[in-house]
C-alpha cells in the first residue's frame, strides 16, 4: 500500500465545523467501539449500535469497528494488556499527568491530546461506489475536491491543496489514475482517513501499489537475508543456485538505534536500497523469513538493556521495506519459514564456513528459498547415537544447572534473580530434551531424532520442516551449545564462535572438540568477503 497525504481547504467556516464534529462523533464511536469488542459484542450488533447511539451512517460505524479491532488485534499480538490501552498515545497522557506543566507547554500538550482523541475519521475504499463512499474524490471545473458525507445525502467539499514535490511524485500517478477512472468509469478503490493536526485537517491516501512483472527469479540463485538483534544488523548471504556460498556481507543497523522516529525510517530506506542496489548488480532475487511476531521482552525479565534493544528493533519495518523496494525494481521476493534457520545455520555452515551464525543463518534462508532441504550431516547423526558423548552432554548440563542454583542462590538483587531463572529454565529445557531423547535411544522403544523417515525420497516442499528434522536438530543444540561450545569464545553469553564444531562435523572426533584449549580467533573464510 502507498500512503499519500494532503492538505483540505474548506470554503467555509461552517463547513469545517461539520466536519470537525463528524470526526469527533467517529473517534468516540472508535474508542466505545473498542470497549465494546473487550466485552464480546459481535460486530454486526455493534455496528447497527454505533450507527444509532453516535448518528453516523453504518458505513462510518463498520469502519469504526474496523479500527478498533485492528488495534485489539496489535495489542494482543504483541503480548499486551488491552485493556490498558490509552487512545491518544501513553506518552503523551503521561506528560500531561505531570502537575509542575502550566502555560503554554500544557495548552500545546492539551491541544495535541485533543487533536489525536478527537481528530480521526476513515473509510474503507469500494470499487463499485467510484473508489469511495463516504470520503470521495470529485473534479469541479478542473480543480480536485474532496467529497465529504457529513449526514443523509449532505455533503461538505473541501478543495484538495497538494504540489507535486518532484518529478516522480506518487501523488501525479494518483491523480492521473483519478482522470482515466473519471474518463472510462473503470474505479479502482482507495482508503481515505482524516486526521486534525496543529488545526489543520489532512487526508491520508491509501492505495494499493501495481508492481511490475519479476525480471529478476530464483534461476540465478538468491540473496538471503537474516536480521539480528545482537548485534543488530542484516546478514547477507548470495547463494548460488545449486545452494552454494558465494559470498556474504554485513549491513549494521546501529544508527537506528538512537534516532528518532523520522531518521529512523529514513535510515530504513537507505537500508532498502543497499541491499536491493546489490540484488540487482548480482542479478539474484531476495530471500528473506516470514516473520509474524518476535519477542521483544517483558518487563522485569532481568534483561533490560537487551529489552530495551529490542523494543527499537524495527525488524518488519526493515523487512516490509526491501521487499516493497525490490518489487518496483523487478526484483522476486521469497518469503520462508524461519523455523530453525539460525540453530541449523550455525551448527552445520558455520563451522564448514568458518563464518559466524548470523551469515550463515542467511545462508539457510537462502537455501530455504531454492527449495532445498537441511539434511542431518552423517557426523551428527552419529553423534546423535553416541551413548558415551549423550552421557557427556547430559552430564555437562547437569553441572550447569547446579551452577545456576549457587547463583541463584547467593543472589540478593532481585532483578538479576529473574535473569538467572531465566537462564536456568532454559538450560532444564536442553537437559529434558537430551535425557528424553537417551532414554529412547538406550529402551529402543521408540525412534531416536536421528533416524530418518522412510518417506525421505519425496520431494521438498519450500520452505517446509517435518517434524523429524525438527526434532533431530533441536536436540543437536541442546547436545552440544553448553557441553561443547561455551567453554569457548563468547560474547555476553551469545557463542559466537563455532569452529570448535569442525573436528566433530569432519572428522566425527568430538573427544577432540571438548579438550580443545581455546580457539584460534581471525581463523580465515572459505569464502571471499565483498569489499
Amino acid at each position: 500500500m502507498i500512503t499519500l497525504q494532503c492538505l483540505l481547504e474548506f470554503q467555509s467556516e461552517e463547513d469545517r465545523q461539520k466536519v470537525l464534529d463528524l470526526m469527533r462523533r467517529f473517534s468516540s464511536a472508535e474508542r466505545y467501539g473498542y470497549q465494546r469488542l473487550l466485552e464480546g459484542w459481535p460486530r454486526e450488533e455493534l455496528k447497527k449500535h454505533l450507527a444509532q447511539v453516535f448518528q453516523i451512517n453504518t458505513r462510518y460505524a463498520d469502519d469504526a469497528v474496523l479500527k478498533a479491532s485492528s488495534v485489539l488485534s496489535s495489542c494482543r499480538k504483541r503480548g499486551q494488556n488491552p485493556a490498558k490501552v490509552i487512545f491518544g498515545g501513553r506518552c503523551l497522557f503521561e506528560k500531561l499527568k505531570k502537575k509542575h506543566l502550566s502555560g503554554e507547554k500544557r495548552e500545546e500538550l492539551k491541544r495535541e491530546w485533543k487533536e489525536r482523541r478527537q481528530g480521526n475519521l476513515y473509510t474503507r475504499g469500494d470499487k463499485e461506489k467510484k473508489g469511495n463512499p463516504n470520503l470521495r474524490f470529485v473534479w469541479i471545473k478542473g480543480e480536485l475536491y474532496l467529497r465529504i458525507c457529513v449526514g443523509e445525502r449532505r455533503w461538505v467539499y473541501a478543495r484538495v491543496v497538494r504540489p507535486a514535490k518532484r518529478e516522480k511524485d506518487k501523488w501525479i500517478g494518483f491523480v492521473w489514475d483519478l482522470h482515466k477512472a473519471e474518463r472510462t468509469g473503470k474505479w479502482f478503490p482507495y482508503n481515505v482517513e482524516l486526521k486534525l493536526k496543529n488545526g489543520e485537517v489532512y487526508a491520508h491516501v491509501s492505495i494499493s501499489e501495481k508492481f511490475p512483472p519479476a525480471a529478476i527469479t530464483l534461476e540465478n540463485g538468491v540473496i538471503g537475508i537474516d536480521v539480528n538483534a545482537y548485534p543488530f544488523h542484516l546478514a547477507l548471504a548470495e547463494v548460488s543456485p545449486d545452494g552454494n556460498l558465494l559470498g556474504y556481507e554485513r549491513i549494521s543497523l546501529h544508527e537506528l538505534l538512537s534516532a528518532d522516529r523520522d531518521k529512523r525510517e529514513y535510515l530504513a530506506w537507505q537500508v532498502a536500497y543497499q541491499v536491493v542496489s546489490l540484488a540487482l548488480e548480482k542479478g539474484k532475487a531476495i530471500a528473506m523469513e516470514d516473520l509474524e511476531k518476535l519477542p521483544k521482552g517483558r518487563r522485569g525479565d532481568g534483561f533490560p538493556k537487551l529489552r530495551k534493544t529490542l523494543q527499537r528493533w524495527a525488524y518488519k519495518s526493515i523487512l516490509e521495506k526491501i521487499e516493497i523496494l525490490a518489487r518496483r525494481h523487478g526484483v522476486e521476493v521469497i518469503k520462508v519459514n524461519p523455523a530453525f534457520t539460525s540453530v541449523i545455520g550455525k551448527f552445520k555452515y558455520a563451522p564448514q564456513y568458518l563464518i559466524d551464525k548470523d551469515v550463515a543463518g542467511a545462508l539457510v534462508i537462502g537455501r530455504r528459498a531454492l527449495g532445498f532441504e537441511e539434511e542431518l550431516p552423517e557426523a551428527y547423526r552419529l553423534l546423535l547415537w553416541d551413548e558415551e558423548f549423550l552421557l557427556y552432554s547430559v552430564a555437562q548440563l547437569e553441572e550447569k544447572v547446579k551452577k545456576f542454583k549457587q547463583e541463584l542462590k547467593g543472589e540478593t538483587n532481585e532483578w538479576r534473580k529473574k535473569a538467572i531463572k531465566k537462564r536456568l529454565s532454559v538450560t532444564r529445557s536442553d537437559l529434558k530434551i537430551l535425557q528424553k531423547h537417551l532414554r529412547i535411544l538406550q529402551s529402543g522403544e521408540g525412534e531416536p531424532a536421528s533416524r530418518q523417515p522412510a518417506d525421505r525420497w519425496k520431494e521438498p516442499v519450500r520452505g517446509h520442516l517435518s517434524g523429524w528434522r525438527i526434532k533431530a536438530w533441536r536436540v543437536l543444540s541442546a547436545a552440544l551449545t553448553v557441553p561443547v561450545l561455551e567453554k569457548f569464545f563468547h560474547v555476553k553469553g551469545t557463542v559466537r564462535d563455532f569452529s570448535p564444531l569442525r573436528p566433530i562435523l569432519v572428522l566425527g572426533d568430538w573427544e577432540r572438540a571438548v579438550r580443545r584449549p581455546v580457539p584460534v580467533p581471525g581463523a580465515g573464510a572459505a569464502v571471499q568477503e565483498y569489499s
